[in-house]
């Protein structure tokens, strides 16, 4: 990391202009859904002020890929559509907008139910209901508004000015169902470019926070059904750049289900798994010209324990011995900084059962 430059929050599309007329980067990695959501924002702006904005446009498009293809990472039923088309395994789906609606879907399809917001990421817009009231509770929330309070804590503390005209608006949140799938959890990050996969890593999740939320500990995979549905939707959608896939495997059959697509790095997407698995690499040779040049292995072992994540969710985990723990032991100031957050949680959670003495891996002294 050579340079940071500043994020205002209320100002975000400014923000990131500054930043991208400062470093002039080849090729912009968002991290997070947000950060996603605003630089196609800002390539819709640029692409108004004609030949002004044609540098920037020209780079958000090189690192996401066809500007046709934004507004659908963030539709979910639109993109299921899209899936079916290119002959894809995908659960049923479709928008629903009422309870009226919902009672048809679960009399027609039956229960469970996944429903989801657009718009959300990490699991916070997902709900799985396994009673017709469930869905029903689930449905309103997820449709409801932002609150007022949370727009406003969300702008004052965290400078985030996104939900304030939501809220103020009473934008309601487009939630679609799906029919719920049994199974295991599996996620795939791939490095692509101009609608061809460059690399790929795929794993099957192990351990995850909570039961919607996000993977702790992943187990890498080769799976014929998840290379071949990524490589059709990377070449639908005329992808670049890094997007992550999720998948759910039938228990019985084992068939890959693809439910969502994150247009962004994803938490794994650093890791350097040899030729074919190494994100970076790959990139940097189709920007470079180069012949792709893989970094070496971090690890032998097929199973990652994500760092703080897995740490977070049990100090105690026996992954955190028996598979690649992946700590930034480079990075001290990082390490500081997430025992500080785990810690801050702990006491906001009353979590005052935790003894560090009785944890077989002990938060790093750095």
């Amino acid at each position: 990391m050579r340079r940071i430059h500043t994020y205002r929050g209320l100002a975000p599309l400014s923000s990131l202009a500054s930043a991208i007329a400062s470093a002039e980067p080849d090729l912009i990695i968002p991290g997070d859904d947000l950060c996603t959501r605003h630089l196609h924002q800002l390539h819709r702006k640029e692409s108004r002020r004609g030949k002004r904005g044609a540098k920037t446009c020209e780079l958000i498009e090189r690192s996401f890929g066809a500007p046709e293809s934004f507004p659908i990472v963030y539709e979910r039923a639109a993109f299921m559509r899209l899936a079916e088309e290119e002959n894809v395994r995908v659960p049923k789906s479709g928008v629903i907008t009422n309870l009226d609606e919902l009672r048809c879907w679960t009399t027609q399809v039956g229960l469970p139910v996944v429903l989801k917001a657009d718009g959300t990421s990490g699991g916070d817009g997902v709900r799985i209901a396994r009673t017709l009231e469930e869905a029903k509770r689930a449905l309103r929330k997820l449709q409801a508004p932002p609150l007022l309070a949370r727009a406003l804590k969300r702008a004052l503390v965290d400078r985030d000015r996104t939900l304030i005209w939501p809220s103020l608006l009473r934008q309601r949140s487009v939630v679609s169902a799906q029919t719920y799938v049994p199974g295991r959890e599996a996620t795939s990050t791939v490095a692509c470019w101009k609608g061809t996969v460059l690399a790929a890593l795929h794993f099957e999740v192990i351990n995850k926070r909570y039961a919607v939320g996000p993977a702790t500990v992943m187990r890498l995979v080769e799976n014929a059904e998840i290379s071949s549905a990524v490589e059709k939707m990377v070449r639908r959608l005329n992808l670049s750049g890094v997007h992550g896939f999720d998948f759910m495997l039938e228990a019985k059959t084992g068939n890959a289900y693809l439910i969502e697509i994150n247009p962004r790095a994803t938490q794994v997407g650093h890791l350097a798994l040899g030729p074919g698995r190494d994100l970076p690499a790959a990139l940097y040779a189709a920007i470079s010209g180069i012949g792709v040049r893989p970094g070496p292995k971090v690890t032998e072992k097929d199973t990652i324990a994500l760092f703080p994540q897995e740490w977070g969710r049990d100090p105690a985990s026996a992954f955190l011995c028996s598979a690649y723990h992946d700590v930034p032991w480079d990075e001290p100031e990082l390490i500081r900084a997430c025992v500080r957050r785990r810690r801050k949680l702990s006491t906001s959670r009353t979590e005052a059962n935790w003894d560090p003495a009785l944890s077989p891996v002990r938060a790093p002294r750095v």
